[in-house]
């Protein structure tokens, strides 16, 4: 029960947010980060009528959507990912957020044309050129962008981005406005296999500034399943 008013919560305060900057909320699509947990959890929120899950760590998430079944969720890579993963993440992942090289977004491409599938990513931006992150510089997205457009079993759906943690979510707004920026002058470049519809932004402790700022994918774990 507590998960599910969990997310109830959430959900409510989601939708307050959008409501509050002029957004639809249905554009809000709530992602539970359930690296960590337990699959029994998982699948009380699951119950509870959450849809989209994220996880961080290749080899324990496909142990979990093996058992709870490939289609029982939409499910998010999150996390930092390696070339020599990408085969596995192309096959169990919906969405993968965290695409910052050309090798890595060749990579993938590559896996996904052997089983024809057309695989959704999001670029990751460093935004704030933070040392102990993934992510590719402000001033190289857009390169990668163009690179990563022209491979023909990849479709680039957005940004993903992590702010710097602060206590107060206030301080994290900037960052979020530069991700909409950059992702609004790739928009522009009309590039092929790419549309920005996507915005991964925003966490447990600040996903409603996020959703002002216009996230359509905000990654929440902490307020839904608790600390890890």
């Amino acid at each position: 029960m507590q998960i599910q008013s969990n997310l109830k919560k959430i959900r409510d305060d989601i939708r307050a947010a959008a409501q509050k900057s002029g957004w639809d909320p249905s554009r809000v699509t709530l992602i539970a980060v359930s690296k960590r947990k337990p699959r029994d959890m998982i699948q009380q929120a699951i119950d509870a009528g959450q849809r989209d899950f994220g996880e961080n760590y290749i080899q324990e998430a496909m142990e979990k959507i093996d058992i709870l079944g490939r289609k029982s969720a939409i499910w998010h890579f999150i996390g930092h990912l390696q070339s020599n993963k990408a085969k596995f993440a192309v096959k169990y992942f919906d969405l993968i957020h965290t695409v910052d090289t050309v090798k890595l977004a060749g990579e993938i491409n590559r896996q996904a044309r052997k089983i024809g599938k057309i695989q959704e990513i999001l670029l990751q931006v460093n935004i704030a050129r933070e040392t102990t992150k993934s992510g590719a510089e402000e001033n190289e997205i857009i390169d990668i962008a163009k690179q990563a457009g022209q491979f023909d079993h990849l479709h680039i759906s957005g940004l993903m981005c992590m702010p710097p943690f602060f206590d107060d979510p206030e301080d994290a707004r900037i960052y979020f406005k530069r991700l909409k920026q950059i992702s609004e002058n790739i928009e522009r470049l009309n590039l092929p296999h790419t549309d920005m519809t996507h915005l991964s932004m925003g966490m447990s402790n600040d996903f409603t500034v996020a959703v002002e700022e216009g996230a359509t994918l905000v990654r929440v774990g902490t307020a839904i399943f608790g600390a890890r």
